[in-house]
């Protein structure tokens, strides 16, 4: 029987820990509702929640009224919930792993993938497999068909994403020539990549930049690459919506009509921003060929 809503929330158990890096971990969740789990695409977005301020775990009933009652709770009640992605998905053994940015114990998810232990409750909401339709939506990869260059911009939060897109076009019989720019903390961060030879990977490492913005490596290296992209003669006119990024997300997404060219530029979001004006304004990329997405604002609390 088909689903009437694309997501619903999954309970699950914490049945593995992996540490990938110093400051990545792979947390594998487990029960029996997974196997009811889908996922639409490499950057599939989930909502993960996590212990309330009192400790307690979250306990949401399993229906499509869920938001309305969580928003309602006492807040000192109500468990943290925060954005993922899912990394793999094995719904046929009731797994799915998330990839976790580790930062000490200074939010609910880091501290949660810290100091859980195996067999912890844990609820996501996520895509049902039963909806009738595969887009759920909660996803921003859907490149052109004509896809011939990607440029993968990321930083640690959006990692997880870029290395499931890489994965994806690694199986491809022709992937695309892709440039990827990914920053992270150490050069101990750096995970495995996939190899074609029309991919190039450069890992930018922030424990050699003291003092530099969160994600300007990103931003340093976007505007020193050869990009296969001719500029639109009309570039310099082309108006960009204000974004007040203190008080929006900054999400803009591409079209999936283009032609050749596709970029997927995720990470902290005043660097998405800068690369925003450059690659539009000043390199002339058309703004329908390119994801731009904010994932986290420095010095706001997160995870």
């Amino acid at each position: 029987m088909a689903s009437a809503t694309p997501y619903k929330i999954f309970d699950a158990v914490l049945a593995h820990k992996k540490t990938l890096s110093p400051h990545l971990m792979r947390v594998t969740l487990a029960g029996p509702m997974v196997a009811e789990m889908a996922t639409w695409a490499p950057d599939q977005r989930v909502k993960l929640f996590f212990p309330a301020e009192d400790g307690s775990p979250a306990r949401l009933a399993h229906d499509q009224h869920w938001y309305a009652r969580y928003r309602s709770m006492p807040a000192h009640q109500r468990p943290a919930m925060r954005t993922y992605t899912i990394r793999h998905l094995r719904a046929e053994q009731g797994e799915v792993d998330i990839d976790f940015v580790l930062h000490g114990e200074t939010g609910p998810a880091s501290r949660w993938a810290i100091r859980s232990g195996v067999g912890e409750p844990i609820q996501i909401v996520a895509p049902d497999r039963q909806f009738s339709a595969q887009d759920a939506g909660g996803f921003e990869w859907k490149p052109p068909h004509t896809l011939k260059h990607l440029l993968l911009v990321a930083d640690a939060t959006a990692l997880p994403a870029a290395l499931g897109i890489l994965d994806e076009m690694a199986a491809l019989a022709e992937p695309p020539t892709t440039q990827a720019f990914f920053e992270v903390a150490s050069a101990e961060d750096a995970l495995p990549v996939p190899e074609w030879p029309g991919l190039s990977v450069r890992w930018l490492v922030r424990d050699h930049s003291a003092g530099r913005a969160a994600g300007s490596l990103m931003v340093e290296a976007v505007r020193g690459a050869e990009l296969p992209v001719t500029s639109s003669q009309t570039h310099a006119t082309v108006e960009l919506a204000e974004v007040d990024v203190d008080q929006e997300i900054l999400w803009e997404t591409s079209d999936s009509t283009g032609h050749g060219f596709y970029g997927w530029i995720a990470g902290e979001t005043m660097a998405v921003m800068s690369l925003r004006k450059y690659l539009i304004k000043e390199r002339g990329i058309a703004r329908e060929s390119l994801n731009l997405m904010g994932y986290w604002r420095y010095n706001k609390s997160g995870g």
